[in-house]
This record gives C-alpha cells, sequence and structure tokens, in this order.
C-alpha cells in the first residue's frame, strides 16, 4: 500500500474542489495554518493539504463536521460542505435544490469568484455581473415575496459584490458575454428600470476587460437548437502554463444548477459560444442598440 508521500492523488472533481476551497478560506478566517489545523485532526499536513486542493482520496463527512467545528463555520453551511463530501465523485453534476445541500447553500458563487475568464450566452435576463441594483431588486422581489426588506436588500447586496470581479482595478477577470435581444425588450421592473439598466450594460461594454455582444432577432437560431443560459468558466493558469483548475460548463436551471467538467461537454459550449458570438452583433452596433433601446423607454 502507498504511503502518503507516493500514493497517487484522486480525481479533481468540481465538488471536490469547491469542498477544499471553501475549507480553505474558513481555515484562513480561523488564523489556523495547514499545520495547525492538521494537528487538532490528527492528520499529517499533507492530509489536509490535498483535501484544500481538491485531491483527497477519501473524503468523510464526520472529518468535515470536525474541521467545521474547528473552523467555527455557522450550521447551514457545514451542511452544505457535508453535502459536497457526500458527491465528491461526482464528474458532471446535476445540484437539485435541497438535496444533501442545502437550497441557500449557493455553490457557484465559489466557483465564479475563482475564475479568471467567463463565457456567457443570456436569451432571457441580462447576466447576473451586470444587473443593476433595482434590476436585482425587482427579480428577487418576485422569486422571494416573502423576504423583509432588509433579507431583499441583503440579497441586493451579495450580488453586486459578486460584480467586483470584473470591475476591481487589479486582475479583473474577463467577461465575453453574449446578450439576446430579447432580454432587452423584455421588462423587468418599469421602463425607468430598463432604461438604466441598458445604459449600463452599454457602458460595461467599454471596458477593456469586458465584451459585450448583442444576438439580434434578425440572427434567427443560429445553432438550430436552443441550449438555454449557459456560461464557460477557466480558472486561469500557473507558472507552468497548466489550467489552474479544468474548466467548467454552469447551466442554471428552475429547480437546480447543472455543472459539466467533461472535456467534450466543455468544448461543446465553447464552441456553441463562438457561433452564437459570430451571428451577434459587433461590439460597438451592440452598445448603439442598448443605448437607443434605452432612450425608447424614457421617450
Amino acid at each position: 500500500m502507498a504511503n502518503a508521500s507516493t500514493r497517487t492523488p484522486a480525481a479533481s472533481t468540481l465538488p471536490r474542489r469547491q469542498l477544499g476551497r471553501h475549507l480553505r478560506e474558513w481555515r484562513t478566517k480561523a488564523g489556523l495554518t495547514i499545520a495547525e489545523a492538521a494537528k487538532q485532526m490528527e492528520w499529517g499536513a499533507s492530509t489536509l493539504q490535498r483535501l484544500e486542493k481538491g485531491h483527497a482520496d477519501r473524503i468523510r463527512t464526520l472529518d468535515i463536521n470536525e474541521l467545521c467545528r474547528i473552523y467555527g463555520v455557522p450550521r447551514e453551511v457545514t451542511d452544505g460542505l457535508a453535502g459536497l463530501a457526500q458527491q465528491a465523485a461526482v464528474k458532471s453534476w446535476w445540484h437539485a435544490y435541497g438535496d444533501l445541500i442545502p437550497e441557500n447553500f449557493d455553490i457557484y458563487i465559489g466557483l465564479e469568484a475563482s475564475a479568471r475568464r467567463l463565457q456567457t450566452y443570456q436569451s432571457e435576463l441580462v447576466p447576473g455581473l451586470l444587473q443593476t441594483a433595482d434590476y436585482v431588486r425587482t427579480l428577487n422581489q418576485l422569486a422571494c415575496p416573502a423576504d423583509s426588506s432588509a433579507e431583499l436588500e441583503r440579497r441586493v447586496a451579495l450580488r453586486l459584490q459578486r460584480q467586483t470581479l470584473i470591475g476591481r482595478e487589479h486582475e479583473p477577470a474577463e467577461l465575453d458575454v453574449v446578450v439576446h435581444e430579447s432580454v432587452l425588450r423584455r421588462v423587468v421592473g418599469d421602463a425607468k428600470v430598463m432604461a438604466a439598466q441598458l445604459r449600463h450594460l452599454a457602458d460595461f461594454g467599454t471596458r477593456g476587460n469586458v465584451t459585450l455582444r448583442i444576438l439580434p432577432f434578425a440572427a434567427g437560431v443560429p445553432l438550430g437548437v436552443s441550449t438555454g443560459p449557459f456560461t464557460v468558466l477557466e480558472f486561469g493558469t500557473d507558472g507552468s502554463g497548466k489550467p489552474v483548475e479544468p474548466p467548467v460548463v454552469y447551466a442554471e436551471g428552475f429547480t437546480g444548477d447543472l455543472y459539466l467538467e467533461r472535456r467534450a461537454d466543455v468544448t461543446r459550449y465553447g464552441r456553441a459560444h463562438e457561433c452564437l458570438r459570430r451571428h451577434a452583433l459587433d461590439s460597438q452596433p451592440s452598445r448603439d442598440l442598448l443605448r437607443r433601446v434605452a432612450k425608447e423607454y424614457v421617450a
């Protein structure tokens, strides 16, 4: 049997990497080094290191619960991490809301925050990273009508906080977005909200790290099928030019989210995005259309 120094790392999967990412963040918040935390678990440091890197070959919910106790992780987050541990071996993953992982434990936020490049297609709503506060507020009022005003504003603040990924001055992520023209015509809130939202899109499209194109109605159905909204996330490369993490396709659903890691699936969605991009308007005509429709809303 191989010892710890010669053991081949377990195959990395999205649930393993997300579990490791969360545990690393909570350990850091607790002010513990890997060696200190491992000692409390009566582990070698390499065991905890493999867990944090998403390569642990054996993950027990008992151990995850104990680590969370050591780090002072809230109960609801602990339940989410325990759910991730139970799905650690899954490669392509349909995450049903409330199934093993609590519904309020957001898997995607941590994934998005680590991305260096995002290729997005949206056919129904403005992409979350480009929504204004009023647009977000309207959507959440409809989706969660029982929320208090404080909870609603917390949701809005969380969405706006996510947007620092592309708006920050130091190493902002690259965003390549194709938005269907129907998004411009679908009223969320009122005319004032829509006008402000479309101007916001046009302004963001001038940033060096953001490419925004509108797929007009006249383009028809370039792929011959409907893909639905999706995002391809890439996580940059290390010093040797190798990907830090494998790319992932994310597709949001009404009762759960789909995460795809297989190379063939990622390649297919990447080609789909490129096709939609080719049939969309160029960046400047897209901004012109956004500003024109914004004026129509307040005319």
